[in-house]
C-alpha cells in the first residue's frame, strides 16, 4: 500500500469525526471535501486512510456510494449503525439509506 501525508490524514480522520450520529457520509464525500484543503485525494485514498488509521473515529459512519459498509468491517459497521439508528435498506446485507441518512460537511455551513 502506499504512504498517506500525514495533513491528509489528519484531514480525513477530522471530517469523520464530524459526522453526527444516526448519519452517515460516503468515502468520496469525505474525499471530496478533504481535496478542498489538500488538493488531492480519491475514495480509495480515504479507504486507505480509514483501514490504518481509522479506529479512534466513527468508521462505521463512511460507505461506499451504495450505501454498503466495506466487506472487511460489514458486520461490525451494520451492527454499530443500527445501534444509531441509522435507516438501513431491506437489502441482504443491509445498506444506509444514504437519501434519508446522508451527511456532507458542507450541508452545516451558512447559506449565502
Amino acid at each position: 500500500m502506499r504512504e498517506v501525508a500525514e495533513d491528509y490524514v489528519e484531514v480525513v480522520l477530522d471530517l469523520v469525526q464530524q459526522i453526527p450520529p444516526g448519519r452517515a457520509t460516503t468515502y468520496g464525500v469525505i474525499a471530496e471535501a478533504a481535496k478542498e484543503s489538500t488538493g488531492r485525494g480519491s475514495a480509495r485514498t480515504v479507504g486507505t486512510v480509514m483501514a490504518r488509521y481509522g479506529g479512534g473515529v466513527p468508521w462505521w459512519r463512511v460507505v461506499t456510494a451504495s450505501g454498503a459498509a466495506a466487506d472487511r468491517v460489514a458486520g461490525r459497521a451494520i451492527e454499530l449503525l443500527r445501534a444509531e439508528g441509522v435507516p438501513l435498506t431491506s437489502h441482504d446485507p443491509p445498506r444506509v439509506d444514504l437519501a434519508e441518512a446522508g451527511w456532507e460537511p458542507w450541508e452545516d455551513e451558512p447559506q449565502m
